[in-house]
């Protein structure tokens, strides 16, 4: 699962990506929009401001932009930055592998050959999209009743 600052951080840069163009947006605006708490927000913001991909201004226009244009900005990389690996398990993961903790050898877990197929299936995917991309807004999936 994504982590709320991965979660915070996409919806913070796509909102600065519909902006693109049209100079900085004020960090409480992106807050309101996105419905992000504002002291969580400026410190996504600042991470992103080191990492090149947000730009900040100062002063009474000031606020943030997108460093870069959105088609340069990829998801895959977003999640790497924030979450540090796109792998839903440990020992998945290309650039942060660990060992699981209670678990087959590897050499032996199919579990683990399972998940790295998935982890490069979901970055070709995520490392193909990018912030200038239409994602399409699905509706809700019906409440269901819990069974007696």
């Amino acid at each position: 699962m994504l982590s709320q600052k991965t979660r915070y951080t996409i919806r913070a840069l796509q909102h600065l990506a519909d902006k693109w163009r049209q100079g900085p947006v004020r960090l409480d605006a992106v807050a309101e929009a996105q419905n992000i708490p504002r002291k969580f927000l400026t410190v996504i913001l600042s991470e992103m401001v080191r990492e090149g991909l947000v730009i900040s201004h100062r002063g009474r226009d000031g606020g943030y932009e997108l460093g870069l244009p959105p088609v340069d900005i990829r998801y895959g990389d977003i999640i790497r930055l924030t979450r540090g690996s796109l792998a839903l398990v440990p020992c998945a993961a290309r650039n942060a592998h660990e060992h699981c903790h209670n678990c087959l050898p590897e050499a032996e877990c199919r579990l683990r050959g399972l998940m790295l197929t998935l982890r490069d299936e979901m970055a070709a995917m995520l490392d193909r999209m990018t912030l200038a991309d239409p994602i399409v807004v699905e509706p809700p999936f019906p409440e269901t009743e819990p069974a007696d």
